[in-house]
C-alpha cells in the first residue's frame, strides 16, 4: 500500500475557531472537544453532522494531533483548512513544519487571554493519573514508565525555555510492534525520520533531544487540550501527568472545558 499524498490549503478567517473541510466535505466542521470521534493510534474529528447510525464517518479528518498543537503553539484560534485526503500529513512526525509554515506565512495577532481553572480537576484509572491544579503560573509535568531502560520511572517538565524541544519531538513506538501495526492497516507512513523506534536497548534513529518521546507525549497534550478552545500554554495552572495518551487527554479536556475562568 502506497503512501498518498494530501495537498493542505489554509486560509486566515474572522470565523472565531479553526474549521476544517474534510475531503468530499462542502460543510467545514469545527475543531473542538464535541467533535471528537477517535482515539485510537492517533486523534480523528468528525462533525456530529457527518455521523449515521451505522458508524460511518466518511468525513472525517485523522492524525490532528500535530496540527493543532501547532496552532496552540502559535496563538492561533481561526483558520479554514482545506485537505485533499482524510488524513493530515505526519511530515517529521512533530509539530515543527507546521510552525514553521505559521511563522513564514505571518500570524495576524495572537491569542494571549490568559485563563486558569475554576476548581481542582483530577482523573485517575490505575496507573494513569491527570491533575490539573490552578497556580499563578503555567508548568506541565509529564511521567512515564515504559518497558524501555531509557524511559522507567522519568519524567520531563515544560517551561519557557525549552518549548522549541517540545515542537520538534517525533512520534514513537515500539520497533517489534510495528509489522503488527500495519497488517492492521496503521502506521503505514513510518519511516526512520518521522518515528523514534524503541527497541530492546536504544532507537531506531538518533534522538533529536535527551527524552524526546516523553516529549513528544507533551506535544501531544498540548494539542489534545487546545480542543478546549484554550491553549493549556495559556492557563495558569499546574498540569500534571502520568502514564496517560489520547484518550486521557481527551476525557480530561471535557471535563476542562466547563470549568476554563479567563482573567
Amino acid at each position: 500500500m502506497k503512501n498518498k499524498l494530501c495537498e493542505v490549503v489554509i486560509k486566515p478567517s474572522r470565523g472565531g475557531s479553526i474549521r476544517i473541510f474534510s475531503k468530499g466535505a462542502d460543510v467545514p466542521f469545527n475543531v473542538c472537544i464535541e467533535n471528537l470521534y477517535s482515539t485510537d493510534h492517533c486523534v480523528t474529528l468528525c462533525s456530529k453532522e457527518h455521523r449515521t447510525l451505522l458508524g460511518d464517518y466518511k468525513y472525517k479528518v485523522m492524525l490532528c494531533e500535530h496540527f493543532i498543537a501547532a496552532c496552540a503553539i502559535c496563538g492561533i484560534d481561526s483558520i479554514d483548512v482545506y485537505l485533499s485526503e482524510t488524513e493530515m500529513p505526519i511530515f517529521d512526525g512533530s509539530s515543527k513544519v507546521w510552525v514553521e509554515l505559521f511563522k513564514q506565512a505571518g500570524i495576524d495577532g495572537k491569542n494571549n487571554d490568559i485563563y486558569t481553572v475554576s476548581e481542582p480537576i483530577y482523573y485517575l484509572n490505575g496507573k494513569t493519573s491527570m491533575v490539573i491544579l490552578p497556580d499563578k503560573e503555567n508548568r506541565i509535568t509529564y511521567a512515564v514508565n515504559y518497558d524501555h531502560p531509557d524511559l522507567r520511572g522519568k519524567w520531563y517538565t515544560l517551561d519557557n525555555k525549552n518549548l522549541d524541544e517540545i515542537i520538534e519531538a517525533r512520534t514513537f513506538g515500539f520497533y517489534k510492534d510495528l509489522a503488527k501495526y500495519q497488517a492492521l492497516g496503521f502506521a503505514r507512513g513510518v519511516t526512520i525520520d518521522n518515528t523514534v523506534g524503541l527497541k530492546d536497548v536504544g532507537y531506531t534513529t538518533e534522538l533529536r533531544s535527551e527524552l524526546e518521546p516523553i516529549k513528544h507525549k507533551i506535544l501531544d497534550l498540548i494539542g489534545d487540550l487546545y480542543l478546549t478552545g484554550v491553549s493549556p500554554l495559556n492557563l495558569r495552572a499546574q498540569i500534571l501527568v502520568k502514564e496517560a495518551g489520547h484518550a486521557v487527554h481527551a476525557k480530561v479536556a471535557q471535563m476542562l472545558k466547563p470549568r476554563l475562568v479567563k482573567l
